[in-house]
């Protein structure tokens, strides 16, 4: 497993900037959240970001290398969802980053019973599709495993519960492109609710003018 961060030039560093990118956003609040760049120059591992760390405020100590059944070095402890994480490299091999946020219209609109519709091109093309689970408390197994279990089937967002939504992707600025444009999808659809429209979405005749990715 790696020891702790001392490369200025890592590429787990990434994760700062995208921390405080996901506050500005405001898709997160305080400590919530949490990221992670798959190692893979380690021995099963991943950085992630520590336990009640602000993702505006990270420092290269604040990611912590994390092997996959949760045993870490340094003075910080990784973040209380690690076997999320964890799980989901595990199910998915293709998978170097996730990225766990908690966005509010995401959130609101699984409570109302509402599906979040791909209206632009942008959400067709960089989501595509999202799994979804019921309610799992934070940190559990059934959380972790019903989530990367989603994450087998075609999709590379998962919107749990009450609780939030994990976006993977093959690097840090894929799983971003997907948690953003996700919940901006999610912002649209609560729009268009708001003006009374239930069924628009990005017309699937046009998916086959997309570029594969």
């Amino acid at each position: 497993m790696s020891t702790p961060m001392t490369d200025p030039e890592h590429p787990a560093l990434e994760l700062i900037d995208v921390g405080a990118l996901l506050v500005r956003q405001g898709y997160i609040q305080a400590s919530g959240g949490n990221l992670s760049l798959r190692d893979r120059d380690g021995d099963g591992a991943m950085w992630i970001t520590g336990t009640g760390t602000w993702l505006d405020r990270l420092r290269p100590e604040d990611l912590v290398p994390t092997s996959f059944d949760g045993r870490h070095t340094g003075e910080v402890k990784p973040s209380s969802e690690w076997l999320l994480h964890a799980r989901v490299y595990a199910a998915r091999p293709d998978v170097n980053a996730v990225i766990h946020i908690h966005p509010q219209h995401s959130l609101l609109l699984y409570a109302l019973g509402k599906p979040i519709r791909f209206i632009t091109q942008d959400h067709a093309w960089y989501v595509g599709s999202y799994g979804q689970t019921p309610y799992h408390a934070n940190g559990s197994d059934e959380l972790a495993d019903s989530a990367a279990e989603q994450l087998t089937l075609g999709h590379n967002v998962c919107l749990m519960g009450h609780h939030g939504i994990a976006a993977v992707g093959e690097s840090v600025e894929w799983a971003l492109r997907r948690a953003l444009n996700f919940e901006e999808a999610a912002i649209m659809t609560y729009r268009a609710l708001t003006l009374g429209d239930e069924t628009t979405t990005f017309p699937p005749e046009d998916l086959h003018k997309l570029p594969h990715h």
